[in-house]
């Protein structure tokens, strides 16, 4: 926005997270409550139990974009460990080698969001690369409703080079997600850029 204070983007690891939970919980509460995802209460504490889980993960990590003081986005994601669900949830078979995971071989995104009045303005790339910067995976993944519920977050994810591999429901009443990858080129995985 014009006139506007620079973006900033900073990265907190493990426990440090919980710490910054006060930047993203008004930032998720306004993100979520729009449709297709109308997030209310409920859902509300699910994400705050999932939370105080997830970032007890190895390298689990989260991201916050600022204006000023101003929090505008958010990511918050790890590396999934060799004990994971997350292929086994898909409905579509997958290989072996596919689905293996060592706890550093694929990033999940599990959360990433931006404020109404700042997407579109690449928010979105910058906290997802900071994510992903320095973890040393192959690849990405993450879950998105469908085109029909999620047409721009789609056409972002496939912009920066996500596949479609498969889909997986929640709960028996609950919406489809497709899941995706992205594969990291060969040696773009070691470092920080």
């Amino acid at each position: 926005m014009a006139g506007e204070p620079a973006i900033t983007v900073e990265r907190w690891d493990g426990l440090e997270c919980a710490v910054h939970l006060d930047l993203v919980l008004p930032m998720y509460k306004e993100i979520w409550v729009e449709p297709p995802y109308r997030e209310g209460p409920k859902e509300i504490a699910e994400f705050l139990d999932r939370f105080a889980q997830e970032i007890l993960l190895p390298r689990a990590r989260l991201v916050v974009a600022r204006c000023g003081d101003a929090p505008v986005g958010y990511a918050f994601g790890y590396p999934l460990p060799s004990d994971t669900g997350w292929w086994k949830a898909m409905d579509e078979e997958t290989t072996a080698e596919f689905a293996s995971e060592t706890g550093e071989r694929t990033l999940a995104v599990v959360e990433l969001g931006v404020r109404p009045d700042w997407r579109r303005q690449g928010v979105a790339a910058r906290v997802h690369d900071r994510l992903r910067e320095g973890l040393g995976v192959e690849r990405v993944t993450l879950a998105v409703r469908s085109e029909a519920e999620a047409a721009p977050a789609r056409a972002a994810y496939a912009a920066w080079g996500y596949r479609q591999v498969g889909h997986w429901r929640q709960a028996d009443d609950g919406p489809v997600s497709h899941i995706m990858v992205l594969d990291l080129p060969t040696g773009a995985h070691g470092g920080a850029r």
